[in-house]
């Protein structure tokens, strides 16, 4: 029987995202001086005022807070008075210390690859055969919209002129009984505007120009198949209360790590808790969830399973994770010799099987995770908007960017699996 999943995500202009970019430009610029800084920062913003907490250890790093906050609020956009929250005229407060020495105890050894795990608890990796990107569609769709409207605000002679910088979407889909998305059923999206002569006609033009500029370049971006699944049937709701013109941290109080569904995967797979800006990669919660991702991706791609939940889990100062879970829900497409006449309708001998791989080959102490995808790098503000997972890898002056995305280890498990 056919059913129905929605997943949603927020533009860069969205307060909770204004205060997670902020987070992660100041961790940075903390990085780009000093690769051994350790940063916990957690910001708050509101009409006209923002302010940045948490705690630092560096030797020798120096970070203007306000220019930094400043800079990030002039990209995403707030450049008006009328906003009530603007980069010149915002007040910005700053209340960093020093972080405990209980908690640096636990995290520095004499042997760098013996480096504990800044925190305990759960992160989660997931992958599926939704998108070409092995992310869950409609999440995949609700990112993408996004970020087509952040572009058309932007263009010099905008044909939708009157876009602000906050916005909201979600993507409704119809899947089969055997979770292959079908087609795209409702779109809801809540973007923020300039004032109108009137509201009918506000509402009208912004409706129009959705269907007839941001849809067709959303469609005319995605790969074939993804396309495809636009039927022409689906609803379209556009800022369903009527009138979206006060937004971003003047309508609504933002906070650091107040998206992480949008930030992780919509909804689907699961999430262990732990927010991702803002945190240095000693802190697993950010670190162990990269590593979980990468791991569930190249998984899928090797063609062990058609969809993936990986979750590794981590005691504060120890390296190595005290526990590695699969779960392929019933799609893998390998089986462990030994599991001859067992009865096991979920598959759990064949998910322990797959785990006991990933532990062989895979290096999952922090030290080699932050190695492996070069996370002492200064990479993290193109993460804080759009998803932290699913994005397109790069290197940029010699720095690789997103490398828990990069398909480098299927041919390890082609082998390992005799795939």
């Amino acid at each position: 029987m056919n059913y129905l999943f929605s997943s949603e995500s927020v533009s860069e202009g969205h307060p909770d995202k204004v205060a997670d970019q902020i987070s992660d430009a100041i961790l940075d610029e903390f990085l780009r001086q000093d690769p051994e800084a350790r940063v916990a920062i957690e910001t708050f913003c509101t009409t006209g005022l923002v302010m940045v907490g948490g705690e630092v250890r560096s030797d020798h790093a120096y970070v203007d807070i306000q220019q930094t906050v400043r800079d990030v609020i002039r990209r995403i956009g707030y450049t008006k008075s009328e906003y009530n929250f603007d980069s010149e005229g915002c007040g910005v407060i700053s209340a960093i210390h020093e972080q405990s020495a209980d908690i640096s105890r636990g995290v520095v050894r004499e042997t760098p690859e013996e480096q504990g795990a800044g925190d305990q608890g759960m992160m989660f990796g997931y992958a599926c055969t939704d998108t070409e990107d092995y992310m869950p569609y409609a999440l995949s769709l609700s990112h993408k919209l996004l970020q087509v409207l952040a572009e058309i605000r932007r263009e010099p002679n905008s044909p939708m002129p009157y876009l602000r910088p906050d916005a909201k979407c979600q993507f409704t889909v119809e899947f089969s009984g055997r979770h292959k998305p079908l087609r795209v059923h409702t779109i809801v999206l809540s973007t923020q505007h300039d004032e109108f002569d009137t509201d009918e006609a506000m509402h009208a033009r912004i409706e129009s120009d959705v269907r007839n500029i941001v849809l067709p370049r959303l469609i005319a971006s995605l790969p074939k198949a993804e396309a495809a699944l636009f039927k022409g049937d689906f609803k379209l709701l556009v800022n369903p209360t009527g009138k979206f013109v006060i937004g971003g941290p003047a309508g609504d109080t933002g906070l650091t790590g107040r998206k992480i569904v949008v930030d992780t995967y919509g909804g689907r797979g699961a999430h262990g808790g732990g927010a991702f800006s803002g945190k240095d990669p000693s802190k697993v919660d950010r670190s162990g969830a990269y590593a979980a991702r990468h791991i569930a991706k190249n998984l899928v791609a090797a063609g062990v399973a058609d969809e993936i939940l990986v979750q590794v889990a981590y005691a504060i100062g120890v390296a190595e994770p005290v526990s590695i879970f699969v779960d392929s829900y019933g799609s893998a497409h390998v089986h462990p010799s030994d599991c001859a006449g067992i009865s096991d309708a979920r598959g759990e001998a064949t998910d322990a099987y797959i785990a006991s791989k990933v532990a062989e080959l895979f290096d999952l102490r922090p030290a080699a995770i932050v190695e492996r995808f070069g996370l002492k790098n200064p990479i993290y503000l193109p993460t804080a908007a759009y998803g932290h997972m699913g994005r397109k890898p790069y290197v940029k002056d010699g720095i690789q960017f997103f490398g828990w995305e990069k398909l480098d280890m299927v041919d390890a498990i082609k082998e390992a699996f005799g795939l």
